[in-house]
């Protein structure tokens, strides 16, 4: 059996064990019997190496399934197709030989230039965060590690490596942290991967308060934290900090300085140990060297699985006059190269070679009456204009019922390593869309991106559009489902589509500059800012439509504590087809000391009717679904004051709301001191209504109400002014000052709240 004892190692052994072998593997210490740690790129997918070399997806790797990637399962809005993305996973990454999955990617959408936007689920740390729990869960299950990545504030690829996000901790706390804090918390995954860049001006990697203040003793985490592959700049600094294995290999530079640190006394022997039995715990699980990598999976039943999955995650963002579902018989114009050469996934890391890529136009033709029916044009290249393939898309497009145009963005648009530089869709692509329009009878747009594209300049020329993102390998028969009604509309968007990218709330702040990145909008992030603001958006994020209609209806919400409640509506499938519907339950407040959104996502569940069918879905919201972060305090807080629970159908269509009124925390008095202002001392629960009786018995009543008016002024201009300011100019004795600093003093000692001075 192989040791889980550090005290069994050599120093040498265990300096060698914190830093990898290669690009995939843990360093195995053989007298030990200690295997190496087999981590390979996902997450959507694996990419098992043809060489030890390969990381980046620059070459090839071993035939795997590509799924689904995030962006896609984030606008399915449902668990259970992260579940069976992640199960699957799993079966090819043991059949490969693989112990950990590095995935998933559960980093907000700041931006919607981000170029890694397609490796992330949403703008919604709450939509995010169940959906990666989802995926953890069942992967670890069937057998796999999973590494959930970029802790944190990884929210660009620009400069990435460097870049300083600067964020304010209840931002962090409420926006970044959660999705990672609930996969942590519920899921406990074998991993959690540190991000390259630095927060407030610490490397994530070198990070005390990141990787042990927060992720350990705060969250309980005791999985193995790893590197981002060559995060590492100060091997000593990291592991002080709570970094177990830094990857990949860096021939034998951490070792060394790990050594050396040692035995001059800077770093202590208890520090290695701490790290090298983490990795020794998940060396114990390891069986990769064991499995050896067959690559021995069902290759028919998971690409049948990925576009069974592909169908739940596309978004119907319009469709007029009922255009979709298509009919068999329609004569179709088939129109752009992604219907041919599909789009289905990003670039870098998570590059997976598929075992086979299924083209839209073969998966259309196969459901049309005829193949005849089905004419195909190229229209545009993905370098530009084509005046040929123009007119060529034209006459097709004049002579069908209906004409689908296939367009979307290039892998070289969007990539790990690099943002984009605009939302536009190509001109040229843009130039078709709209010439087919003018001489289609209907026109249906497919698209096909990673991170959301402008509808502008032909939104209002076409009739249907079918937000496809990057469906996998799977994606085009996929795609023809949807289309010809095969399968029904699900999707719902997972982040915002705005009217502009200047409307983004961090257009003015991204992607920074001079080594640093300002989060300014701080957690006005996406749809909370559109909505807190009223700025209208193309379409909000939870907007998507299907074949069927749905009603909700009984909304019912009541305290089940001082801070927690129930909620139950009614979803009832009124149309003629089988359908699914995402019921959004957002919580909206003005209660508190900080400025809240409009509103927030805090539970969802996506439901499956049958025409005519209802079904009563019940939430329980706990705590945090009507918490605030104080930074005062260090801790989540429930301000005391209503709430309003809204059921809508988007962050900006609110169908039904009910009110409900929460005790919330009884708040703890602020310290006061001779220093503290004025209005915090009138405040103070207990000092607060003494000032005011020792200050009205000092001071002559005032003669007219005027004076009174005039008296109040000055009192709010004063609130600012330090008591020991005002004490200079009160009309107060020396006994009444004495008095009130001793209240003071003895108020703040004690530690009073509110409830107790009552």
């Amino acid at each position: 059996m192989p040791t889980t004892d550090p005290a069994d190692l050599s120093l040498e052994q265990k300096a060698k064990i914190l830093t990898g072998r290669d690009h995939t593997t843990s360093h195995p210490i053989g007298e030990a019997g200690i295997p190496p740690i087999v981590l390979v790129d996902g997450p959507h997918g694996v990419r098992p190496p043809r060489t030890a070399a390969d990381h980046l997806g620059i070459n090839e790797s071993r035939p795997a399934t590509c799924f689904p990637p995030a962006v896609a399962v984030g606008s399915s809005w449902d668990p259970d197709v992260a579940v069976r993305v992640g199960e699957a996973v799993a079966r090819e990454a043991r059949a490969y030989g693989i112990d950990v999955v590095l995935g998933p990617g559960v980093n907000i959408k700041r931006s919607p230039l981000c170029g890694r936007n397609f490796e992330y689920y949403s703008e919604d740390p709450l939509l995010s965060g169940v959906l990666a729990a989802a995926h953890v869960r069942a992967m670890q299950a069937s057998g796999a590690g999973a590494s959930v990545k970029h802790f944190a504030a990884n929210n660009q690829e620009d400069d990435r490596v460097h870049v300083s996000a600067d964020v304010d901790e209840r931002t962090l706390r409420e926006i970044y942290f959660p999705a990672f804090e609930r996969v942590v918390t519920e899921a406990k995954p074998a991993t959690v991967m540190c991000s390259y860049n630095r927060v407030n001006g610490v490397f994530a990697a070198e990070n005390p308060w990141l990787l042990t203040e927060v992720l350990r003793d705060e969250w309980g985490f005791d999985g193995l934290v790893v590197s981002d592959w060559g995060a590492v700049h100060d091997r000593v600094a990291a592991l002080n900090a709570g970094l177990d294995l830094a990857m990949p290999m860096d021939w034998g530079v951490g070792e060394a300085s790990v050594l050396e640190a040692v035995r001059s006394g800077e770093l202590d022997e208890s520090v290695i140990d701490r790290s090298v039995q983490r990795i020794l715990a998940l060396a114990a699980t390891a069986t990769g060297a064991e499995t050896g990598s067959s690559g021995d999976f069902d290759v028919d039943a998971h690409h049948a699985l990925a576009r069974q999955l592909a169908a739940e995650c596309a978004v119907l963002l319009k469709n007029d006059g009922g255009t979709l579902p298509l009919a068999s018989t329609a004569r179709i114009a088939v129109i752009g190269s992604f219907a041919t050469a599909p789009r289905y996934q990003g670039g870098g890391s998570s590059h997976i070679n598929a075992t086979r890529t299924d083209a839209a136009l073969d998966a259309i033709r196969a459901l049309a009456s005829g193949p005849d029916t089905v004419r195909f044009a190229q229209g545009f290249t993905l370098k530009g204009t084509d005046e040929a393939m123009r007119t060529e898309a034209v006459a097709a497009a004049r002579e069908a019922d209906v004409a689908v145009v296939f367009a979307g963005l290039a892998e070289a648009d969007e990539s790990e390593g690099y943002d984009r530089e605009t939302i536009d869709l190509p001109a040229a692509q843009v130039e078709v869309i709209r010439a087919v329009a003018a001489v289609a009878r209907r026109t249906v747009v497919v698209l096909s991106n990673g991170g959301v594209v402008s509808l502008e300049g032909w939104h209002d020329d076409v009739d249907a559009i079918l937000e496809g993102w990057l469906l996998g390998q799977a994606g085009g028969g996929a795609l023809a489902d949807l289309l010809f009604g095969v399968a029904n509309p699900s999707g719902r968007l997972a982040e915002s589509i705005p009217f502009r990218l200047e409307d983004n709330p961090s257009y003015l702040n991204f992607p920074g500059e001079l080594g640093h990145v300002r989060y300014g909008e701080g957690v006005m992030v996406g749809y909370r800012h559109y909505a807190s603001i009223g700025l209208p958006v193309r379409y909000p994020f939870g907007h998507g439509l299907g074949y069927t209609t749905f009603t909700t209806a009984g909304l019912e919400a009541a305290p089940t504590g001082d801070d927690t409640a129930e909620v139950a509506v009614t979803v009832t499938n009124t149309g003629t087809r089988a359908g699914k519907h995402v019921v959004q339950v957002y919580v909206s407040t003005t209660a508190g000391p900080v400025r809240r959104p409009a509103r927030e996502l805090r539970a969802f569940a996506k439901v499956a009717l049958e025409p005519g069918e209802s079904r009563r879905v019940a939430f329980a919201l706990d705590r945090r679904a009507f918490a605030y972060y104080d930074v005062e305090h260090s801790g989540w807080a429930v301000a005391a004051g209503e709430y309003t629970v809204q059921i809508a159908d988007s962050a900006t269509d609110v169908t039904a709301e009910a009110v409900i009124t929460l005790p919330g925390d009884t708040p703890e008095a602020r310290p006061l001191t001779i220093e503290s202002s004025l209005g915090e001392w009138f405040a103070h629960p207990v000092v607060g209504p003494e000032l005011t009786t020792r200050l009205s018995a000092a001071a002559p009543a005032p003669e007219d109400e005027e004076e009174a008016e005039e008296n109040a002024r000055l009192l709010r201009m004063a609130a600012p002014m330090p008591m020991s300011q005002f004490f200079l100019y009160a009309p107060l004795s020396d006994d009444d000052r004495e008095h009130l600093l001793a209240l003071a003093h003895a108020s703040t000692s004690a530690s009073v709240s509110v409830s107790a001075s009552a």
